[in-house]
Protein backbone atom coordinates (compact mmCIF):
# COMPACT_ATOMS: atom_id res chain seq x y z
CA UNK A 1 0.00 0.00 0.00
CA UNK A 2 1.32 3.76 0.00
CA UNK A 3 1.58 6.17 2.16
CA UNK A 4 -1.22 8.26 4.74
CA UNK A 5 -1.11 11.65 2.36
CA UNK A 6 -1.20 13.30 5.87
CA UNK A 7 2.26 12.36 7.19
CA UNK A 8 3.74 12.95 3.69
CA UNK A 9 5.41 16.57 3.21
CA UNK A 10 5.95 16.08 -0.67
CA UNK A 11 8.50 18.61 -2.12
CA UNK A 12 12.10 19.56 -1.89
CA UNK A 13 13.52 21.11 1.19
CA UNK A 14 16.78 21.65 2.63
CA UNK A 15 16.47 19.54 6.22
CA UNK A 16 19.37 18.49 8.16
CA UNK A 17 19.35 14.62 8.74
CA UNK A 18 17.69 14.64 12.10
CA UNK A 19 14.49 16.83 10.86
CA UNK A 20 14.97 14.32 7.65
CA UNK A 21 14.76 11.33 9.34
CA UNK A 22 11.46 12.84 11.23
CA UNK A 23 10.10 12.97 8.35
CA UNK A 24 10.28 10.06 6.94
CA UNK A 25 8.97 8.51 9.93
CA UNK A 26 5.82 10.52 9.80
CA UNK A 27 5.56 9.63 6.03
CA UNK A 28 6.17 5.69 6.66
CA UNK A 29 3.29 5.93 9.33
CA UNK A 30 4.51 6.67 13.02
CA UNK A 31 2.50 7.63 15.05
CA UNK A 32 3.77 7.19 18.67
CA UNK A 33 6.56 8.08 19.62
CA UNK A 34 8.05 8.23 23.16
CA UNK A 35 11.77 9.85 23.55
CA UNK A 36 14.00 11.40 26.14
CA UNK A 37 15.67 14.60 24.80
CA UNK A 38 20.00 13.77 23.87
CA UNK A 39 22.41 15.45 22.02
CA UNK A 40 22.40 14.69 18.76
CA UNK A 41 19.09 13.42 18.30
CA UNK A 42 16.78 15.70 20.01
CA UNK A 43 15.87 17.55 17.17
CA UNK A 44 14.60 14.49 15.44
CA UNK A 45 11.70 14.32 18.63
CA UNK A 46 11.14 18.16 18.78
CA UNK A 47 10.33 17.81 14.83
CA UNK A 48 8.26 15.17 15.52
CA UNK A 49 6.41 17.15 18.85
CA UNK A 50 5.65 19.74 16.26
CA UNK A 51 4.25 17.80 13.50
CA UNK A 52 2.31 15.14 15.08
CA UNK A 53 -0.87 17.50 16.08
CA UNK A 54 -1.35 17.88 12.42
CA UNK A 55 -1.03 14.18 11.08
CA UNK A 56 -2.98 12.43 14.10
CA UNK A 57 -0.69 11.06 16.89
CA UNK A 58 1.26 10.86 20.22
CA UNK A 59 4.40 12.53 21.62
CA UNK A 60 5.35 12.03 25.14
CA UNK A 61 8.94 13.07 26.35
CA UNK A 62 9.13 9.98 28.95
CA UNK A 63 10.93 10.64 32.26
CA UNK A 64 13.93 8.91 31.22
CA UNK A 65 15.08 6.56 28.28
CA UNK A 66 14.20 2.75 30.14
CA UNK A 67 10.30 4.12 30.05
CA UNK A 68 10.76 5.38 26.73
CA UNK A 69 11.81 2.14 25.37
CA UNK A 70 8.98 0.17 26.72
CA UNK A 71 6.25 2.64 26.19
CA UNK A 72 7.03 2.06 22.33
CA UNK A 73 6.04 -1.11 22.67
CA UNK A 74 2.64 -0.76 24.70
CA UNK A 75 1.59 1.54 21.80
CA UNK A 76 2.80 -1.70 19.33
CA UNK A 77 0.34 -3.87 20.80
CA UNK A 78 -2.02 -1.20 20.69
CA UNK A 79 -1.80 -0.42 16.93
CA UNK A 80 0.54 1.90 16.15
CA UNK A 81 3.70 2.37 14.78
CA UNK A 82 6.52 3.43 16.99
CA UNK A 83 9.90 5.10 17.14
CA UNK A 84 12.44 5.57 20.17
CA UNK A 85 14.91 8.13 19.64
CA UNK A 86 18.27 8.40 21.54
CA UNK A 87 22.27 8.71 21.28
CA UNK A 88 25.15 6.15 22.81
CA UNK A 89 24.47 6.83 26.79
CA UNK A 90 20.42 6.70 26.25
CA UNK A 91 21.03 3.32 24.33
CA UNK A 92 23.19 1.85 26.93
CA UNK A 93 19.83 1.88 29.46
CA UNK A 94 17.76 0.51 26.80
CA UNK A 95 19.05 -2.81 26.43
CA UNK A 96 16.73 -4.70 28.65
CA UNK A 97 13.77 -3.72 26.54
CA UNK A 98 15.99 -4.15 23.06
CA UNK A 99 15.55 -7.76 24.03
CA UNK A 100 12.28 -8.02 25.32
CA UNK A 101 11.64 -6.42 21.72
CA UNK A 102 12.94 -9.38 20.23
CA UNK A 103 12.14 -11.68 22.14
CA UNK A 104 8.35 -10.58 21.94
CA UNK A 105 8.65 -9.91 18.60
CA UNK A 106 7.39 -6.09 18.74
CA UNK A 107 7.94 -4.36 15.69
CA UNK A 108 9.47 -1.16 16.88
CA UNK A 109 12.28 1.24 15.27
CA UNK A 110 15.17 2.74 17.52
CA UNK A 111 17.26 5.48 16.12
CA UNK A 112 20.67 5.88 17.33
CA UNK A 113 22.15 9.02 16.79
CA UNK A 114 26.16 8.22 17.56
CA UNK A 115 28.29 10.32 19.60
CA UNK A 116 31.76 10.03 20.35
CA UNK A 117 31.81 7.99 23.90
CA UNK A 118 32.02 6.03 26.65
CA UNK A 119 29.80 7.35 29.20
CA UNK A 120 28.97 10.66 28.49
CA UNK A 121 32.18 11.57 25.91
CA UNK A 122 31.56 13.55 23.44
CA UNK A 123 28.01 14.73 23.14
CA UNK A 124 28.12 17.32 20.62
CA UNK A 125 30.81 15.22 18.13
CA UNK A 126 30.16 11.94 15.70
CA UNK A 127 31.16 8.64 16.05
CA UNK A 128 30.26 5.34 14.97
CA UNK A 129 30.89 3.49 18.27
CA UNK A 130 27.92 1.66 18.88
CA UNK A 131 27.92 -0.87 15.86
CA UNK A 132 28.44 -3.94 17.79
CA UNK A 133 25.99 -2.90 20.67
CA UNK A 134 22.92 -2.92 19.21
CA UNK A 135 24.31 -6.25 18.11
CA UNK A 136 25.37 -7.95 21.39
CA UNK A 137 23.90 -5.18 23.92
CA UNK A 138 21.58 -6.97 25.17
CA UNK A 139 21.47 -10.67 26.97
CA UNK A 140 20.76 -13.66 25.46
CA UNK A 141 20.56 -14.80 21.49
CA UNK A 142 18.42 -11.96 19.10
CA UNK A 143 18.76 -10.74 15.64
CA UNK A 144 17.95 -7.48 14.45
CA UNK A 145 18.43 -5.16 11.32
CA UNK A 146 20.46 -1.99 11.10
CA UNK A 147 20.42 0.83 8.13
CA UNK A 148 23.12 3.69 8.13
CA UNK A 149 23.08 6.53 5.93
CA UNK A 150 25.07 9.05 4.63
CA UNK A 151 22.72 12.36 3.81
CA UNK A 152 19.67 13.58 5.11
CA UNK A 153 18.13 12.44 2.17
CA UNK A 154 19.16 8.89 2.73
CA UNK A 155 17.72 9.33 6.36
CA UNK A 156 14.51 9.97 5.12
CA UNK A 157 14.72 6.86 2.28
CA UNK A 158 16.53 4.65 5.00
CA UNK A 159 13.24 5.62 7.80
CA UNK A 160 10.99 4.49 5.24
CA UNK A 161 12.64 1.50 4.74
CA UNK A 162 13.42 1.08 8.25
CA UNK A 163 9.72 1.36 9.50
CA UNK A 164 9.12 -1.39 6.21
CA UNK A 165 11.59 -4.10 7.35
CA UNK A 166 10.00 -3.86 11.30
CA UNK A 167 6.57 -4.53 9.85
CA UNK A 168 7.92 -7.03 8.11
CA UNK A 169 10.18 -9.32 9.88
CA UNK A 170 8.73 -8.61 13.45
CA UNK A 171 12.33 -7.56 14.91
CA UNK A 172 13.74 -4.25 15.95
CA UNK A 173 15.31 -2.10 13.32
CA UNK A 174 17.60 0.41 13.95
CA UNK A 175 18.75 3.76 11.55
CA UNK A 176 22.22 3.88 13.05
CA UNK A 177 22.97 7.84 12.22
CA UNK A 178 26.14 10.04 13.92
CA UNK A 179 26.12 13.51 14.73
CA UNK A 180 27.44 14.59 11.24
CA UNK A 181 24.58 13.27 9.41
CA UNK A 182 21.97 14.12 11.74
CA UNK A 183 22.88 18.34 12.08
CA UNK A 184 24.24 18.25 7.92
CA UNK A 185 21.85 20.18 6.06
CA UNK A 186 21.20 18.95 2.33
CA UNK A 187 18.48 18.81 -0.11
CA UNK A 188 15.89 16.28 0.75
CA UNK A 189 13.06 15.28 -2.11
CA UNK A 190 10.26 14.00 -0.58
CA UNK A 191 7.71 12.05 -3.12
CA UNK A 192 4.06 12.43 -3.06
CA UNK A 193 2.41 9.66 -0.74
CA UNK A 194 1.25 7.40 -3.86
CA UNK A 195 4.63 7.09 -4.68
CA UNK A 196 5.82 5.86 -0.97
CA UNK A 197 5.15 2.20 -0.31
CA UNK A 198 4.68 1.34 3.02
CA UNK A 199 4.52 -2.37 4.64
CA UNK A 200 1.32 -2.60 6.66
CA UNK A 201 1.26 -4.84 9.71
CA UNK A 202 0.51 -8.45 9.20
CA UNK A 203 -2.76 -8.28 10.96
CA UNK A 204 -4.66 -11.90 11.16
CA UNK A 205 -7.60 -12.69 10.30
CA UNK A 206 -8.61 -15.41 12.42
CA UNK A 207 -11.32 -15.84 15.05
CA UNK A 208 -10.65 -14.56 18.86
CA UNK A 209 -10.04 -18.64 20.13
CA UNK A 210 -7.96 -19.92 16.69
CA UNK A 211 -5.27 -17.93 16.76
CA UNK A 212 -2.31 -18.79 18.28
CA UNK A 213 -0.08 -15.60 18.61
CA UNK A 214 3.03 -16.94 17.95
CA UNK A 215 2.50 -19.76 15.89
CA UNK A 216 3.02 -19.75 12.58
CA UNK A 217 3.41 -21.95 9.55
CA UNK A 218 4.53 -19.09 7.27
CA UNK A 219 7.40 -19.34 5.11
CA UNK A 220 8.70 -16.34 6.32
CA UNK A 221 8.70 -17.45 10.06
CA UNK A 222 6.79 -14.30 11.21
CA UNK A 223 3.74 -14.72 13.03
CA UNK A 224 0.53 -12.86 12.67
CA UNK A 225 -0.40 -9.94 15.11
CA UNK A 226 -3.30 -8.67 16.67
CA UNK A 227 -4.45 -5.04 18.89
CA UNK A 228 -5.25 -5.23 22.44
CA UNK A 229 -8.85 -4.62 23.36
CA UNK A 230 -10.10 -6.83 19.95
CA UNK A 231 -11.57 -9.87 21.89
CA UNK A 232 -8.04 -11.32 21.54
CA UNK A 233 -7.03 -12.98 24.52
CA UNK A 234 -3.08 -12.67 24.56
CA UNK A 235 -0.13 -12.80 26.98
CA UNK A 236 3.21 -10.82 26.03
CA UNK A 237 5.91 -12.23 27.86
CA UNK A 238 9.75 -11.70 27.65
CA UNK A 239 9.47 -15.29 29.63
CA UNK A 240 10.21 -17.92 26.99
CA UNK A 241 6.66 -18.73 25.48
CA UNK A 242 4.84 -21.43 23.64
CA UNK A 243 2.99 -20.52 20.51
CA UNK A 244 -0.05 -19.01 22.18
CA UNK A 245 2.57 -16.34 24.12
CA UNK A 246 2.23 -18.64 27.47
CA UNK A 247 5.29 -19.30 29.68
CA UNK A 248 6.76 -22.66 28.76
CA UNK A 249 10.18 -22.51 30.44
CA UNK A 250 11.43 -25.94 29.21
CA UNK A 251 14.69 -27.14 26.73
CA UNK A 252 12.13 -27.84 24.08
CA UNK A 253 10.44 -24.57 23.87
CA UNK A 254 13.56 -22.67 24.34
CA UNK A 255 15.19 -24.46 21.59
CA UNK A 256 11.89 -23.64 18.94
CA UNK A 257 11.44 -20.19 19.72
CA UNK A 258 15.07 -19.12 19.93
CA UNK A 259 15.84 -20.81 16.51
CA UNK A 260 12.62 -19.29 14.73
CA UNK A 261 13.27 -15.75 16.20
CA UNK A 262 17.31 -16.58 14.30
CA UNK A 263 16.40 -18.33 11.45
CA UNK A 264 13.31 -14.95 10.44
CA UNK A 265 16.35 -12.82 10.00
CA UNK A 266 19.47 -15.37 9.19
CA UNK A 267 16.99 -17.28 6.36
CA UNK A 268 16.70 -14.57 4.93
CA UNK A 269 19.87 -12.42 5.15
CA UNK A 270 20.14 -12.30 0.83
CA UNK A 271 17.36 -10.45 0.60
CA UNK A 272 18.80 -7.79 3.42
CA UNK A 273 21.44 -7.13 1.31
CA UNK A 274 21.58 -3.50 0.31
CA UNK A 275 24.83 -1.99 -0.52
CA UNK A 276 26.14 0.28 -3.12
CA UNK A 277 29.19 -1.35 -5.08
CA UNK A 278 31.33 1.01 -6.87
CA UNK A 279 34.44 -0.54 -9.01
CA UNK A 280 34.69 -3.88 -7.33
CA UNK A 281 34.40 -6.14 -10.51
CA UNK A 282 38.12 -6.12 -11.28
CA UNK A 283 39.37 -3.75 -7.98
CA UNK A 284 42.54 -5.15 -6.13
CA UNK A 285 41.29 -3.42 -2.75
CA UNK A 286 37.76 -2.72 -1.78
CA UNK A 287 36.77 -0.50 0.92
CA UNK A 288 33.94 -1.29 2.89
CA UNK A 289 32.06 1.69 4.51
CA UNK A 290 28.99 2.78 6.22
CA UNK A 291 27.50 6.64 7.27
CA UNK A 292 29.39 9.60 6.89
CA UNK A 293 32.64 7.21 6.96
CA UNK A 294 31.78 6.45 3.18
CA UNK A 295 31.88 10.16 2.20
CA UNK A 296 35.20 10.59 2.96
CA UNK A 297 36.15 7.34 1.42
CA UNK A 298 34.88 7.78 -1.63
CA UNK A 299 37.16 10.97 -1.89
CA UNK A 300 40.19 8.76 -0.68
CA UNK A 301 39.02 6.14 -3.58
CA UNK A 302 38.91 8.78 -6.37
CA UNK A 303 42.53 9.86 -4.87
CA UNK A 304 44.03 6.22 -5.05
CA UNK A 305 42.27 5.86 -8.84
CA UNK A 306 44.43 8.88 -9.62
CA UNK A 307 47.61 7.28 -8.93
CA UNK A 308 46.64 4.20 -11.17
CA UNK A 309 44.71 1.81 -8.37
CA UNK A 310 41.99 -0.39 -8.95
CA UNK A 311 39.95 0.36 -5.58
CA UNK A 312 36.37 -0.61 -5.48
CA UNK A 313 33.52 1.00 -2.94
CA UNK A 314 31.47 -1.38 -0.90
CA UNK A 315 29.01 1.28 0.91
CA UNK A 316 26.58 -0.64 3.15
CA UNK A 317 22.94 0.61 4.18
CA UNK A 318 22.56 -2.26 5.90
CA UNK A 319 25.10 -3.22 7.95
CA UNK A 320 23.41 -5.78 9.45
CA UNK A 321 23.22 -8.13 8.82
CA UNK A 322 27.02 -8.12 7.42
CA UNK A 323 26.77 -8.46 3.99
CA UNK A 324 29.06 -12.12 4.21
CA UNK A 325 27.99 -13.32 0.31
CA UNK A 326 29.31 -9.77 -1.35
CA UNK A 327 32.48 -10.27 1.15
CA UNK A 328 32.81 -14.37 0.10
CA UNK A 329 32.40 -13.50 -3.80
CA UNK A 330 34.93 -10.54 -3.91
CA UNK A 331 37.49 -11.91 -1.48
CA UNK A 332 38.66 -14.43 -4.41
CA UNK A 333 39.54 -11.40 -6.37
CA UNK A 334 40.89 -8.96 -4.05
CA UNK A 335 44.39 -8.63 -2.33
CA UNK A 336 43.17 -6.81 0.40
CA UNK A 337 39.90 -5.46 1.89
CA UNK A 338 40.37 -1.60 3.71
CA UNK A 339 38.16 -0.52 6.49
CA UNK A 340 37.91 2.70 7.68
CA UNK A 341 35.07 3.43 10.74
CA UNK A 342 34.67 6.21 13.12
CA UNK A 343 35.22 3.59 16.24
CA UNK A 344 38.65 1.60 17.09
CA UNK A 345 37.73 -1.43 15.09
CA UNK A 346 34.03 -2.56 15.51
CA UNK A 347 32.93 -3.75 12.21
CA UNK A 348 35.84 -4.98 10.81
CA UNK A 349 35.88 -7.60 13.56
CA UNK A 350 32.97 -9.25 11.64
CA UNK A 351 34.74 -9.02 7.71
CA UNK A 352 37.53 -10.81 9.32
CA UNK A 353 35.51 -13.43 10.68
CA UNK A 354 34.08 -14.03 7.67
CA UNK A 355 37.56 -14.10 5.48
CA UNK A 356 39.01 -16.06 8.10
CA UNK A 357 43.04 -14.95 7.56
CA UNK A 358 42.54 -15.81 3.42
CA UNK A 359 42.76 -12.23 2.76
CA UNK A 360 44.32 -8.95 3.90
CA UNK A 361 42.07 -6.95 6.06
CA UNK A 362 43.39 -3.80 6.71
CA UNK A 363 41.43 -1.16 9.48
CA UNK A 364 41.16 2.31 9.43
CA UNK A 365 40.10 3.31 13.42
CA UNK A 366 39.30 7.03 14.28
CA UNK A 367 38.60 7.25 18.33
CA UNK A 368 35.75 9.69 16.78
CA UNK A 369 35.07 13.48 17.87
CA UNK A 370 35.59 14.02 13.99
CA UNK A 371 35.78 12.18 10.81
CA UNK A 372 38.70 10.89 9.21
CA UNK A 373 41.56 12.83 7.18
CA UNK A 374 40.90 11.20 2.97
CA UNK A 375 44.55 11.11 3.36
CA UNK A 376 44.80 8.66 6.19
CA UNK A 377 42.41 6.16 4.14
CA UNK A 378 44.46 6.70 1.19
CA UNK A 379 47.34 5.75 2.79
CA UNK A 380 46.06 2.44 4.15
CA UNK A 381 44.70 1.85 0.24
CA UNK A 382 48.46 2.17 -0.70
CA UNK A 383 49.21 -0.10 1.74
CA UNK A 384 46.80 -2.65 1.06
CA UNK A 385 48.05 -2.31 -2.33
CA UNK A 386 51.31 -3.33 -2.01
Amino acid sequence: MHADPKGVLTGVHFLDGDHAACEGALAAGCRFVAGYPITPSTEIVERFAARIPKVGGVFIQMEDELAASIAIQGAVWGGKKVMNVTSGPGLSLMMEHLGYAAMTETPCVWVDVQRGGPSTGLPTLPAQQDMMQIKWGSHGDYEIIALSPNSPQECFDLMVKAFNLTEQYRCPVFLMMDEVVGHMTERVEIPAADQIEIVERKWTKKKPGELKLYGTTAEDLVPEMVKAGEGYRIHVTGLTHDEKGYPAMNVPNQAKLVTRLLDKIRKNAEKLVDVELNGCDDADVIVLSYGITSRVATAAIDAARAKGLKVGHMRMRICWPFPASLVAKFQKQVKAFVFPELNMGQMVRELERLVAGATKVVSVPHPGGTVHEPEAILEKIMEAAR
